[in-house]
């Protein structure tokens, strides 16, 4: 008995010890001694991609500074993708089981794809510029206490400058009715123009300079837009315009862009693994009538751009990578580069190939006219021949 009862007394003393160390530690939290979960890091990528939806997976990085993990139902994380403002996705978890140290904390957020037309005029009109912006908490309840780090990324694209060129190119008709070149198209310039939820529009000017000693009228600038075989706009752009012998001649032509489209455009991007082909074809018709050729068609070489990006910083990573992954309130590393067809320099984000300034109001500097030699050949003068590129640059600045 007397064994007995030193058991029983030697369990009670150990059990009230437990106590008093659970009661200390929990104490410690409560009080913000020893400290409370909060979001250390954050890693995104995308996942499946339908007609309808874009899978984005996310891991939060979660540091419990306590000496013991617990389970506490009032502990949750909310998680939430905003491009200039327009949520695109969100999700939540509760319950969490709040381990030692760093533990991650997974989740699968579907986007609604037709939310991509409302961010691409917020884009444009924005100046080709985004800010993807992750807002990433834990909370608990128990101790009333919400750690909310907010985490940015700039976007910075120059699409725009995919409709411009400082190329002298010379326009042959190839008929046996007239001397070739007909025209000269000395350059192309573009800015956006009215853009909503429906149609997205490029002004553009075509500088044409005519060598003839006759006049030349174009009747029609002809296009097609596409990206990944996907047609985003086609049709007829511009007025009627003559072109006086010996005289260069701004022509302007605005295209268009099917808003609607881009949900379209955007899943076979991610299926591509966010790689596009973009590619602008021109053709021009010309009233050749006072020379005796009538109506001719004359296609330009097609203008084409590889856009390839990487949103989050991880699309070549493996799961456990820690490229694309960032600390909170600090900043990873993305890219988001694009390649033109042929070789040539990326362009800066609003500069023209050739130095010609795109800013909408001013006019670069015309190439020099070409002169006409005996038997109807022209030759111009300046000599050097630029291209234009650079689509999906992106500031390497905030999240992953």
């Amino acid at each position: 008995m007397a064994g007995t009862r030193g058991l029983a007394r030697t369990v009670k003393v150990v059990a009230a010890v437990a106590v008093l160390l659970v009661g200390a530690v929990g104490g410690a939290y409560l009080l913000g001694v020893v400290g409370a979960p909060s979001v250390v890091g954050v890693q995104n990528r995308f996942g499946d991609v339908s007609e309808e939806h874009t899978v984005i997976r996310s891991t939060l990085v979660v540091n419990n500074p306590n000496p013991v993990g617990v389970r506490l139902g009032g502990v949750s994380a909310d998680y939430a993708v905003s491009l200039n403002g327009i949520r695109m996705a969100s999700g939540s978890k509760s319950g969490l089981a709040v381990e030692q140290g760093n533990f991650s904390v997974p989740f699968r957020t579907r986007m609604n794809n037709s939310k991509i037309p409302a961010w691409w005029v917020s884009h444009v009109r924005n100046g080709e510029h985004t800010t993807l912006q992750v807002d990433a908490s834990v909370h608990s309840s128990l101790l009333g206490r919400s750690f909310s780090p907010q985490i940015t990324r700039d976007v910075n694209t120059s699409i725009i400058s995919a409709f411009r060129s400082s190329e002298t190119r010379p326009l042959n008709a190839s008929s046996p009715l007239v001397s070739d070149p007909v025209l000269y198209l000395n350059r192309t310039e573009a800015q956006w123009g009215t853009v909503d939820n429906d149609t997205t529009e490029v002004e553009m000017t075509l500088h044409l300079y005519n060598p003839k000693s006759y006049p030349v009228t174009l009747s029609t600038v002809g296009y097609n837009i596409t990206m990944n075989n996907i047609s985003m706009g086609g049709g007829e752009a511009g007025e009627p315009t003559t072109i006086p012998p010996g005289e260069t001649v701004a022509v302007p032509a605005t295209t268009v862009i099917d808003t609607q489209k881009l949900d379209e455009w955007w899943v076979s991007h991610l299926q591509r693994n966010q790689v596009t082909q973009l590619r602008v074809s021109f053709y021009l018709v010309f009233d050749l009538s006072t020379a005796g050729a009538g109506e001719q068609r004359i296609d330009l070489t097609d203008v084409t751009r590889t856009i390839e990006t990487d949103m989050f910083g991880t699309k070549n990573e493996s799961e456990t990578g820690t490229s694309g992954s960032a600390a909170a309130g600090s900043g990873g590393d993305g890219t988001a580069t694009a390649t033109p067809s042929g070789a040539g320099t990326d362009t800066p984000a609003g500069t023209a190939a050739g130095g010609d300034t795109a800013t909408p109001g001013t006019t670069p500097t015309p190439t020099p006219a070409p002169t006409e030699t005996p038997g109807g050949t022209a030759t111009p003068s300046g000599g050097t021949t630029t291209t234009d590129d650079g689509l999906f640059t992106v500031d390497r600045s905030g999240l992953q």
